[in-house]
């Protein structure tokens, strides 16, 4: 998405777009169910969890953070990550709008 034309499209467009765009790999997706299903602050243990490397993972905790759809806290010399609540609410919200119930005609394609 060219930096000119997102001002063709909604807040809740782009909004959406960048936080699709965000969770669009693997290990984003497995970082986030992991801090769900753990309903607690996560620091050191993703290394562990995911197999990859620290450096890895902490490119992919930036991009998610980067959304606001976690936040961390400095404890120490590590920084704990949790979900933003707001924000999840908010993602969840724009994905149960944009998948809505579609009807298709049986004559189309």
């Amino acid at each position: 998405m060219g930096a000119t034309k997102t001002t063709l499209f909604t807040k809740e467009q782009n909004d959406l777009a960048l936080m699709a765009k965000a969770i669009a790999h693997p290990a984003r997706i497995a970082i986030l169910q992991h801090i769900v299903q753990t309903n607690t602050c996560i620091c050191g243990d993703l290394v562990e969890e995911l197999g990859l490397a620290q450096p890895t993972i902490s490119q992919h905790l930036k991009e998610l953070k980067n959304v606001n759809l976690i936040e961390g806290i400095i404890e120490g010399n590590s920084v704990c990550y949790c979900i933003n609540k707001e924000t999840w609410a908010a993602f969840r919200k724009f994905l149960n709008a944009f998948f809505v119930p579609v009807k298709i005609n049986k004559k189309c394609c």
